[in-house]
């Protein structure tokens, strides 16, 4: 497996990054906000490369990461331990910062 850079119980923040469009698994409700890495999923072959006809290489790790339901949506009137997980590759993590 290619060497992860983040660890489990690390916050992370998702890319804010409203431009790229197509095949890309990165939802836009979570796009600049933080999360909590629940897991290391492995590494897979890049979606962005694949779903392009690419070879997907290098392989990507892939991470679960838990956000709170209020730090996504900010009408949320739920618990507040209500949360969601989405699995987000690495090349759309960076520290939080």
């Amino acid at each position: 497996m290619t060497d992860a850079r983040f660890s489990p119980g690390e916050e992370v923040q998702v890319l804010a990054d409203f431009e790229r469009t197509g095949h890309i698994r990165t939802p836009w409700y979570c796009r600049g906000k933080t999360g909590v890495v629940e897991r290391i999923c492995g590494a897979f072959g890049n979606p962005e490369s694949l779903g392009f006809g690419g070879d997907g290489k290098p392989a990507q790790p892939l991470y679960r990461v838990r956000f709170t339901q209020t730090d996504l949506w900010d009408s949320y009137d739920g618990p507040g331990k209500d949360c969601v997980e989405i699995e987000l590759y690495e090349h759309w993590l960076e520290p939080k910062s």
